[in-house]
């Protein structure tokens, strides 16, 4: 699984496409498509470009809370957010060849999100950032590191953890050391050349 997932951001189809093309270019393996702000139609005309897109770079295509969607169009992975569909049902729909991924806030989320054998977890948010709406509490490092000691005190596995939420450049020895698996982002791998150490 790649280590960095872009989360696409703009609220056109072409702001849309100029973000998930660049990183593309950038050599990011993972693009989760996210409009809220669209309707199906527009969602469904996205998808239609963003597949063959992302087949041509072989990069995975993730799909942001639509499960219907992931279906139809074969998504490689589907995220779900904590108020989203089921982790249950989505798999029932999807089967077991696609991935689905969740979000957490706490180690309490953690503890569901291994219990609902998702195949990875976004925790978040590190820090503040503006791109969601309805953000959770601010973990922090102190957060991420209370959560994963709490995951060894309990000698739980589990699946990849990728950091979210206010992730820059600087964080991600940090993060790595305390145990993050990677890193999801919008407009930090817009903004900035990405390290080529971090494109695995």
């Amino acid at each position: 699984m790649p280590r960095l997932q872009y989360i696409s951001q703009g609220l056109t189809e072409t702001d849309q496409l100029t973000g998930i093309q660049r990183v593309l270019d950038a050599g990011i393996k993972w693009v989760q498509v996210r409009w809220k702000e669209a309707d199906l139609a527009e969602l469904k005309n996205l998808l239609e470009i963003v597949k063959p897109l992302c087949q041509s770079y072989n990069a995975y295509l993730c799909i942001n809370d639509q499960v219907a969607l992931a279906k139809e169009f074969e998504a490689d992975a589907l995220h779900l957010g904590l108020n989203d569909s089921p982790i249950i049902q989505a798999r029932a729909i999807l089967g077991s060849d696609t991935l689905i991924g969740g979000t957490a806030n706490t180690f309490q989320d953690v503890k569901q999100r291994i219990e609902e054998k998702v195949d990875y977890i976004g925790l978040g948010p590190l820090r503040f950032t503006s791109t969601k709406k309805s953000l959770s509490p601010i973990l922090g490092y102190q957060g991420y590191e209370e959560i994963f000691e709490n995951l060894r005190l309990h000698e739980l596995s589990c699946p990849p953890i990728f950091a979210i939420g206010g992730v820059e450049w600087e964080d991600t020895d940090i993060l790595q050391h305390l145990g993050l698996y990677g890193f999801a982002a919008s407009k930090l791998f817009l903004k900035e050349p990405i390290p080529s150490e971090l494109i695995l």
